[in-house]
């Protein structure tokens, strides 16, 4: 098969670049591994971790289009309270971690109508479940992709001028050769103050298997994992306490603080102020990423809230699972460690009645759309990252190295993001680094590899280290990089230019800057004044 574009990978960025070159009017192939298209926001169940500003501003129309249509979606198909209808900016989970906590499956039904006229003209190709499996090069360009389903022994070679890796992991790079880094790089490199002497590229974020829980009558316990044991008595040096318990480090003092859990509180979902400048939000762990607050809809519509598991104790970093041979193993144990963690909240976990356990916790799969109840989809925090033209560090955004003057300011900024620098302990034995971040600005430096012509990230995998990843990843940047991408390979087809001389030619540069912005994404933070 052969389109104008071909983007690997169904993530968010993958989404995004897809829509972005199919509405400028390119054929597009999409493919992705899962059943479900949205990555994160998905098939790895992740509500969306957003900035304080995300209603007013930083964020492209697209972006911004989602966000609009997920909250359209549940004011049309669900039975809301009529204040909750009304609610502006409704939080239909009205969780902590953010101001549009929601169910994954009304985010899969949001993209696929932003798609749906694109596949309904015959312009967007969507294979699922595919995978990639090998890639074919010229010199320094990419000529072709082998995608393998996931289920059956079915392969198909695809081919375009252009090919975006929009993948959890950065597949495509070790695959076509595309010069890439992963872990921890060195102060030496990167000058960074959070960085080690020496390199680690085997030392990366933990991963998490994330799944969602209500709470009712009954008993609800799952069988006991095959690995309980091990995960019950198991105590990282810096926990402060067992993996598996109510304690664990702050993530930004690192003092050892407990955390409180309370199934079905009986709050107001309008009065969750889902801010984390203003509060982390993660005092109570059932409202924490709390997915559906049952007093949004009408009596009896929920016999529960429903809560997203994405906490501190399923962080799996024993190892790591990139460029590692025993990757599916890894996975497999997060997983474990996931069923483990329920497992412990169902019967071992202490009350605030001095009792035991919560056997009403319900493991809702149907919520998540996998067979053994669990995400379809590890939540990957850190990809394989290209060997940029630019890469962006820690003192380019680090609120204590930048201070009153803001993040660095790119001649060639292509989108907004700001997240504090927040990085889960990792595979190398660290703590947590988080470090305060300024608003920041995305280089098209950091989407362009130093060698090969035609290959673009799309996702987390763009320039920057182990410590900026950890701004960069989260969604309405990743959302924004991959539609970037996805217009750069439109307006490169329709200059004869390669992404390279986009950026290093003033008037290309100036061009495509025009074009993005005239799609709705923004190329620099606002500065209010008064008049």
């Amino acid at each position: 098969m052969r389109a104008d574009v071909l983007v690997v990978g169904g993530g968010l960025g993958g989404v995004a670049a897809a829509l972005a070159a199919a509405r400028a009017g390119r054929s597009v192939i999409l493919t992705e591994e899962f059943d479900w298209l949205g990555g994160q926001l998905t098939s790895q169940a992740v509500p969306p971790d957003e900035h304080s500003w995300i209603e007013q501003f930083g964020a492209t129309a697209s972006y911004r289009a989602l966000r609009n249509g997920i909250r359209d979606y549940y004011r049309r198909h669900y039975p809301l309270t009529e204040r909750s209808r009304a609610w502006t900016d409704l939080n239909p989970g009205a969780g902590w971690v953010s101001r549009i906590c929601h169910e994954p499956r009304v985010a899969v039904a949001v993209l696929e109508g932003m798609l749906a006229p694109y596949r309904g003209s015959g312009r967007l190709t969507v294979l699922q479940p595919y995978r990639p499996v090998a890639v074919a090069t010229d010199g320094d360009r990419v000529v072709g992709v082998t995608v393998a389903h996931r289920d059956r022994d079915d392969r198909i070679d695809l081919t375009a001028p252009y090919v975006l890796d929009a993948t959890e992991t950065g597949e495509l790079l070790p695959l076509s050769g595309t010069e890439y880094v992963t872990g921890f790089e060195s102060q030496a490199q990167t000058g960074e103050p959070s960085a080690p002497a020496e390199a680690q590229p085997m030392n990366m974020q933990a991963v998490s298997v994330c799944f969602a829980i209500d709470h009712v009558d009954g008993d609800h316990t799952i069988d006991r994992p095959a690995g309980y044991d091990f995960w019950r008595d198991y105590k990282p040096d810096f926990w402060g306490d067992r993996l598996l318990s109510w304690r664990s480090p702050h993530p930004r003092t690192l003092e050892i603080v407990e955390r409180s859990f309370t199934p079905n509180p009986d709050d107001d979902p309008l009065t969750v102020n889902a801010d984390q400048r203003l509060n982390p939000g993660d005092g109570n762990l059932w409202t924490f990423r709390r997915i559906a607050a049952r007093r949004n809809f009408t009596t009896g519509a929920y016999a529960s809230d429903i809560t997203l598991v994405n906490w501190p104790m399923i962080d799996y970093f024993e190892g790591p699972v990139i460029d590692v041979p025993n990757a599916a193993w890894h996975l497999a144990k997060a997983r474990e460690l996931s069923l483990s963690v329920l497992y412990w909240l169902q019967t071992e976990a202490p009350r605030p009645d001095g009792g035991t356990g919560f056997p009403g916790l319900r493991l809702r799969g149907d919520v998540t759309g996998s067979r053994d109840g669990l995400a379809q989809a590890p939540y990957i925090r850190e990809s394989r990252r290209i060997r940029a033209e630019y890469t962006v560090v820690e003192q380019d955004l680090s609120l204590a190295v930048r201070g009153e003057h803001g993040a660095v300011s790119y001649p060639d900024s292509v989108g907004v993001g700001m997240y504090r620098i927040d990085l889960h302990p990792s595979t190398g034995g660290d703590n947590y680094i988080d470090v305060g971040s300024c608003p920041f600005e995305i280089p098209l430096g950091a989407l362009i590899p130093q060698r090969v012509e035609n290959l673009l990230p799309a996702g987390k995998n763009i320039g920057t280290t182990h410590i900026t990843n950890g701004s960069y990843r989260l969604h309405p940047v990743e959302w924004n990089i991959g539609e970037v991408a996805g217009l750069l390979a439109d307006f490169c087809l329709a200059r004869g230019e390669s992404p390279r001389a986009v950026r290093s030619t003033p008037r290309l540069l100036a061009d495509f800057q025009d074009r993005i912005s005239a799609d709705g994404v923004e190329l620099r933070w606002p500065t209010i004044a008064g008049y």
